[in-house]
């Protein structure tokens, strides 16, 4: 028997089996190495604590239950043994297709679980296994799917949804209403509308200092809008102030509505 043509066929059944997991397929090389050692000669008796030291299974659970799965579904023939000074038989199928010449080798010829084979149990097991492949290619196109409508390509933005995404960019960037400015900023928008540097200065100097909150207790919401007052209250203030510095002036001279002719000779 070519144990490389036994071994590749043997994967290949494993890797099409849904029902083995890497209990089943470890504890089938510790098998086989014991085959192997016996020259692929059938039965080989087998050692519970042996084998389980070389596939790495630490329960003994584990073990009988692989080792019972494993001649249900056709990889072995397990024949168990109650006498504790006789161990339990195993025989291995042949997966070995035959030689270049197209004789077969092996001394059995392995019970296929899916490939022609009328047992209704394997007829179940295929009936299963295709199940299964359908769930999975569904569940490959949900997720194809989700992906799809995710995309921004999956539809267009609408309009009010846009100017959200643009409004929470923009904020995030600094010049939003609900954060904080940089001075820069403010200097910024202080010069679109008009004012110059120094009273953008004068605006973010006093808010940084009382914690951007307007009144000394409320949190400001929109230093646009804040900023905004400020202009309008240093319009007010600066006409205000004009119009003191015209009315400390004193008055100009010829507005006395006086006399130019008086006789300062004349009596009182």
């Amino acid at each position: 028997m070519n144990y490389i043509r036994h071994l590749s066929a043997a994967f290949q059944q494993m890797d099409a089996d849904t029902r083995l997991t890497p209990y089943h397929i470890s504890l089938y090389m510790a098998l086989f190495r014991r085959w192997n050692l016996n020259f692929f000669k059938n039965p080989i008796s087998v050692s519970r604590d042996e084998l389980m030291r070389l596939s790495k299974i630490g329960s003994v659970n584990t073990y009988t239950k692989c080792l019972k799965q494993l001649d249900q579904f056709g990889y072995i023939r397990y024949e168990p043994s109650y006498n504790p000074h006789r161990g339990s038989l195993i025989y291995l199928y042949s997966f070995d297709k035959g030689d270049d010449k197209g004789t077969d080798t092996g001394s059995e010829i392995a019970v296929r679980p899916y490939t022609n084979n009328t047992n209704p149990l394997n007829y179940e097991n295929e009936t299963n296994l295709g199940e299964h492949s359908k769930k999975m290619e569904i569940d490959s196109n949900d997720l194809e799917m989700k992906r799809k409508l995710s995309s921004p390509q999956a539809n267009e933005i609408p309009a009010d949804v846009g100017k959200k995404l643009r409004q929470k960019k923009k904020e995030a960037s600094g010049f939003g209403p609900d954060i904080p400015p940089l001075e820069e900023h403010v200097k910024i928008y202080f010069e679109e509308k008009g004012y110059p540097p120094v009273e953008a200065e004068k605006f973010y100097n006093y808010f940084q200092s009382n914690g951007w909150l307007v009144g000394g207790r409320s949190k400001m919401k929109d230093w646009k809008a804040a900023a905004r007052n400020w202009m309008l209250n240093a319009q007010k203030f600066n006409t205000n102030a004009k119009n003191q510095r015209n009315h400390q002036s004193g008055p100009k001279p010829g507005n006395l509505h006086t006399g130019t002719g008086k006789d300062y000779g004349e009596p009182l």
